[in-house]
């Protein structure tokens, strides 16, 4: 799933790419992806991009006074062709949900496309970003000014839920998904399970300025990258996540995984639990 240093970087390239163009042809292929109907998709059309920008995970085109905003959800990207093919698209089963062609002879722009049968990319054409319902409902951006250490505390001040799902809750901040919060816990040396509240002092510091480090090294690492590299250098920059079984990076200890109904976790025992597993079950405690 791109999660904020993905889609930061997606932001910085198509804000390149599309800068002085303006769209020639919008094709909705899947039209379930579609879920504003005024102003129509085709009301892009002429329009001259004014600006890419990030919400969280979500990704705004602002497009003549309109915002093209695309929540890529788990399995969605934006490809990015120099010549795009002259046939319009068909719509069919294919992955292809979204086609924006820019007006010029060199016939480039963009493809919005969702890979497997679950489809959950989310396309809003909207006068402003906020009636999108992701975004207005979305907590502080971790590389934000505001997001200062005093904040931080604050959104976790009576927070009886575990660290894991309180960083992933788009609701108390912004762009960070199931990959990073793993990153980010490996990084404070912290249990996935630990109640937010019962945090000490030095854990939530440790834990704030790690958020910042963990998610500004990966937008760095990605920095000048074409789009088709961009999920490629986010699984190899990962240390815990997706890599049960091997070796942790810092202790040598093997990464292990506490697999959900629709999502697993990794984590390093000596690194996170004081080398003890935890159980491999939706309402986990440490073994004792």
């Amino acid at each position: 799933m791109p999660e904020l240093p993905e889609v930061e970087s997606l932001a910085r390239f198509l804000a390149d790419h599309l800068a002085g163009r303006t769209v020639e042809r919008v094709y909705p292929v899947a039209v379930h992806a579609l879920k504003t109907y005024d102003p129509p998709v085709t009301a892009l059309e002429g329009g001259a991009f004014e600006g890419v920008t990030r919400y969280g995970k979500l990704l705004d085109c602002q497009v003549g006074g309109l915002h093209l905003v695309l929540h890529l959800a788990r399995a969605g990207w934006v490809r990015w062709s120099d010549k795009l093919p002259v046939v319009p698209p068909r719509p069919g089963k294919g992955p292809l949900a979204l086609r924006v062609r820019l007006a010029g002879p060199d016939g480039a722009g963009f493809d919005v496309t969702e890979a497997g049968s679950q489809k959950h990319l989310a396309v809003y054409v909207v006068r402003d970003p906020r009636e999108v319902p992701g975004v207005a409902r979305l907590g502080p951006d971790p590389l934000s000014a505001d997001f200062t250490p005093a904040a931080f505390r604050a959104l976790l001040e009576g927070e009886r839920r575990q660290i894991k799902g309180v960083l992933r809750d788009q609701g108390v901040l912004a762009g960070i998904g199931n990959a990073y919060s793993d990153e980010i816990l490996h990084a404070a040396r912290m249990s996935p399970f630990k109640l937010a509240a019962k945090l000490s002092e030095e854990e939530v510091d440790r834990l704030y300025a790690v958020i910042g480090t963990t998610l500004q090294e990966a937008v760095e690492r990605s920095r000048g990258l074409a789009l088709k590299d961009l999920k490629a250098e986010k699984k190899s920059g990962l240390r815990v996540h997706g890599r049960k079984g091997e070796p942790c990076p810092v202790c040598g200890d093997t990464i292990r995984e506490v697999s959900f109904s629709d999502s697993a976790l990794q984590y390093c025992p000596t690194c996170q639990t004081g080398g003890k597993p935890l159980a491999d079950r939706r309402l986990s405690r440490l073994l004792k």
